[in-house]
């Protein structure tokens, strides 16, 4: 059995830059985050062995400094934590900084924003947040309930599969004909990696297996991805959740990984992937076994980072009308 990995996997750098960020003040003093820092329950469960707290809504939170999200929010929102008092870290991604500036600039420019994406997402309400008037839309379905405006401004979540987003551009542009349509792709670049390495891994394999959180929309997106391309496609979160019987019969086992999954947690997957190959009716472990190890290796590796490269500057490409 050959294991062959997607070319792009695993965490990002908004990810990345986010966790080094939240460990960086956790360890200068009491710190709360606006919600689940990132889609991962081993990234999180490092984070709270830090003594991180996790905030639902700013009325609950008790410290005095407050970490936004990877996912972002909006001007709204972050001008009432301030007014609360309350010092405001941002640990939003860039590339959702982003999509934050289109859709600011289609409103500005008249257009009524409509965005691609799951309406309950953290990161759709943050894009929507400062809208008075929008829709969001995910299916075929969601586009035939759209009311006609003479200018549509169109933006995506930056974790939705892009070919899907296009498709639902090219939807709204045939339904409404006469409008102006403009379409901003605000979908990231490690998104698009991770999909297009993920068919080309899956087109050879197999089996595969994404390893990822369960909430991750990228994660979700990518399992959806390569079940187009192989029958037999499985998504975990950690190396417990592999099964040997899904390796029967299989010559090549394909894996990749979300944006917020840690590379110990892959690794580890794959280490469980050879060894179930090798064994098949080998006792699954109890996840609890290793999380331990799991969130040591991740606060070591998150602190070395947090010196490491600098954020990166997107530019969002326009296209075509």
């Amino acid at each position: 059995m050959r294991v062959l990995r997607a070319t792009h996997l695993g965490m990002c750098f908004g990810v990345r830059d986010a966790i080094a960020l939240a460990l960086e003040h956790a360890d200068a003093g009491p710190l709360t985050i606006l919600g689940d820092l990132v889609h991962n329950p081993t990234v999180l469960s490092a984070l709270d062995e830090k003594g991180i707290a996790v905030a639902r809504d700013i009325a609950a939170v008790k410290t005095s400094t407050l970490m936004v999200t990877a996912h972002g929010t909006s001007e709204r929102t972050l001008a009432r934590t301030r007014a609360l008092g309350l010092t405001v870290i941002e640990a939003t991604c860039p590339l959702v900084r982003v999509a934050h500036r289109a859709v600011a600039a289609l409103a500005r420019d008249g257009y009524h924003i409509v965005i691609v994406g799951q309406r309950d997402h953290v990161e759709v309400r943050g894009l929507t947040g400062d809208l008075d008037r929008f829709d969001v839309v995910l299916e075929d379905a969601d586009v035939l309930g759209l009311e006609e405006h003479p200018r549509i401004g169109v933006a995506a979540q930056t974790t939705q599969a892009v070919e899907k987003v296009r498709h639902l551009v090219a939807l709204i542009r045939r339904r409404f004909p006469q409008s102006d349509v403009r379409f901003f792709d605000t979908v990231c670049k490690p998104t698009k990696e991770r999909q297009s390495a993920a068919v080309d891994m899956a087109r050879q394999a197999d089996v595969v297996i994404v390893v990822g959180g369960r909430s991750s929309n990228n994660t979700r997106e990518l399992v959806k991805t390569c079940a187009r391309y192989c029958a037999r496609v499985h998504h975990v979160e950690t190396d417990a959740d592999v099964r040997p019987e899904w390796l029967d019969a299989a010559a090549v086992v394909g894996l990749t990984a979300g944006t917020s999954t840690p590379d110990e947690v892959i690794d580890s997957v794959e280490a469980r992937v050879r060894v179930c190959a090798g064994a098949s009716t080998l006792p699954l472990r109890n996840a609890a076994d290793n999380s331990a190890a799991q969130v040591g290796q991740i606060e070591a590796r998150m602190d070395r980072q947090i010196e490491a490269v600098p954020r990166s500057i997107a530019v969002v490409a326009e296209e075509p009308r």
